[in-house]
């Protein structure tokens, strides 16, 4: 973390600016280069599809080509996690950007078979969990206190436009010819390489010899510290169950426009408009709540959107149109995004030094699989039942849970404390990293600053 001006300020003061944000030349750098990664993501997945389709003409294989990115979170996410805490986050970014512009432009050569395709496209999403955890570590570093907040809204809203543009683009491109499609993909990956390498300071790794130990140990610790320690594991309650449901109506959008028309648009329109609502939703949520509700009244709407965004999609059961299942879908998108930013800053803040890439990696894979899940469980519900009822039961399933989960959420004194003693744990190793502001007398600061205010920021 940059030696600037401590960022907390009092919770009745006003959020801060996307200008104080992005006046960080930082994390423009990083912010443009998550961009370029994110939507070179989703072409790919566009183009790829479309590419085994033809060279196999199987839908199942062409599926399969779709869900092997999710693999690697499965797979090995917290363990490749942990590996990123052990290297110097930018080497971390530039490493595994430049990994995948490799194996992207050789999944771009012509006449490349269908099974060396799936393998080389699972290869390459392998490097996303190492350069996301270095990326969620790196943050904090970058941005303090509300600025952090914000910083994190504006990179889940941007990572939903990304999803929008990439798939337009990737399925535009990809119509004429996938191959080129890949190689835009490649080169994506290469600007986002260059950004960070340019733009991002080389910090050391925050993990210290205190920290480090077997890999697999070192993996452990990261499901322990989420777990173990009540306000992050109500945030990972909270953001898990959000997951649960919000997914849903995005997953299901094929059949629901299938069964379900109303005059206005064909069914692959209607598809089309129900899976962009929640992403769409989503990034007026982020930007709208992140920008100009202040830092406070953030925090105390949290239990109510809990359960108002499992709520908006309840009325599904009455069997709407296509155009008010996405109105439904956006209002679903706009709560969740009134959450998962705030609980993202407030995760990171209360995260020890040394551990934050293997919590996020943690958080990740949790998030990965609960959503795959999620859209298997109401999909296979969808079989014997209509799509409506099973997305309205479930949602109503779903308010049950967020009741729980507001029930379960932690005061905001606790949350104080929560974040006063990870700045202290950080502060009080010995051989932790000295580049950061916050010492000794920033954490001593930041605990008293936690008993005066009532609301994290």
């Amino acid at each position: 973390m940059e030696a600037t001006v401590s960022d907390e300020r009092p919770a009745q003061e006003g959020p801060a600016t996307f200008r104080d944000v992005f006046g960080q030349p930082e994390f423009r750098a990083l912010f443009a280069a998550n961009i370029l990664s994110w939507v070179g993501d989703y072409l790919a997945k566009a183009a790829v599809t479309v590419l085994v389709l033809r060279e196999t003409e199987s839908v199942a294989l062409s599926a399969a080509a779709f869900a092997v990115s999710y693999l690697p979170w499965l797979l090995g996410g917290p363990l490749l996690s942990a590996l990123a805490e052990r290297h110097r986050y930018r080497r971390v970014m530039v490493i595994c950007d430049l990994i995948r512009m490799a194996l992207m432009l050789l999944v771009a050569m012509p006449f490349m078979p269908a099974w060396s395709i799936l393998a080389l496209i699972f290869l390459a999403t392998l490097a996303n969990p190492p350069s996301q955890a270095a990326r969620s570590a790196v943050m904090p570093q970058i941005l303090t206190g509300d600025r952090l907040v914000v910083g994190l809204s504006a990179f889940t809203s941007a990572s939903q436009a990304a999803q929008v543009v990439g798939y337009l683009i990737g399925a535009t491109i990809a119509a004429l010819n996938p191959n080129a499609a890949l190689l835009v993909n490649a080169a994506t990956f290469a600007l986002s390489a260059l950004l960070v390498r340019v733009g991002v300071r080389d910090r050391p790794s925050t993990m210290t010899a205190r920290h480090r130990s077997h890999l697999l140990r070192e993996t452990g610790q990261g499901f322990r510290i989420v777990f173990e320690r009540p306000v992050l594991r109500a945030i990972a309650l909270l953001v898990f169950s959000a997951m649960l449901f919000s997914i849903v109506p995005e997953g299901l959008a094929a059949g629901w426009a299938a069964e379900r028309t109303d005059g206005a648009m064909d069914a692959g329109t209607a598809q089309a408009v129900i899976m962009a609502a929640g992403p769409v939703g989503y990034v007026l949520g982020g930007l709208i709540i992140g920008r100009l509700v202040a830092p406070a009244r953030r925090l105390a709407l949290m239990r109510p959107l809990m359960v108002i965004a499992p709520a908006v999609l309840v009325p599904a059961l009455l069997d709407p149109t296509p155009s008010v299942v996405a109105l439904l879908a956006a209002a679903c998108g706009f709560a969740v995004a009134g959450l998962v930013p705030v609980a993202n800053g407030l995760f990171v803040q209360a995260l020890p030094d040394g551990y934050r890439a293997r919590a996020f990696g943690v958080m990740a894979t949790g998030t990965q699989v609960i959503q795959g899940a999620a859209v298997l469980a109401t999909g296979a519900l969808a079989e014997r039942f209509s799509v409506p009822s099973v997305v309205g039961a479930w949602s109503a399933a779903g308010v049950l849970l967020m009741l729980v989960a507001a029930f379960a959420w932690p005061r905001p004194r606790t949350i104080d404390a929560a974040i006063a003693a990870a700045r202290a744990e950080s502060s009080a190793d010995p051989l932790a990293p000295t580049h950061t502001a916050q010492g000794p007398a920033a954490a001593d600061r930041g605990r008293e600053h936690g008993r005066r205010r009532h609301a994290v920021t």
